[in-house]
């Protein structure tokens, strides 16, 4: 396109406005919600999620994505096996608590060396059982 004079002598040129994408700007691929998880609740259940939603000015589905991936949930269960061991673990470490005591009010406490290498191997056994290590292995 050449270029025109206007009344002033001013050189005026015509430009074509280019259009853009117009819109929200994409997200980054890894940011987009793109799964679904159906959840079916009672209509008292919708009314009270609906209500602690709003109270915090926010949609159902993103005070139920919030509470979900953001609150620390309970621990799961401690195996029963680790339970067992742990109170094995409570009643040797109150033993060895009671011989410390009397030792340290002045008591004469005789432990010979092979109870003492007994205790540490039972410590020992006791702290794989929790991992779940088999002696010998």
């Amino acid at each position: 396109m050449a270029p025109q004079q206007d009344a002033g002598g001013a050189f005026v040129t015509e430009t074509k406005l280019r259009r853009g994408r117009c819109g929200r700007p994409r997200l980054d691929p890894e940011a987009v919600r793109s799964q679904t998880i159906g959840v079916r609740v009672s209509a008292a259940e919708f009314e009270a999620l609906q209500a602690k939603a709003e109270q915090l000015g926010l949609t159902p589905a993103h005070y139920l994505r919030e509470a979900a991936l953001k609150r620390r949930l309970p621990d799961p269960p401690v195996p029963a096996v680790n339970r067992e061991q742990y109170a094995e673990l409570a009643r040797l470490a109150a033993n060895l608590n009671q011989l410390t005591r009397l030792a340290n009010e002045g008591t004469f406490v005789t432990v010979t060396e092979s109870h003492l290498q007994r205790l540490a191997g039972e410590v020992n056994r006791l702290r794989l059982a929790l991992i779940g290590v088999e002696r010998g292995a």
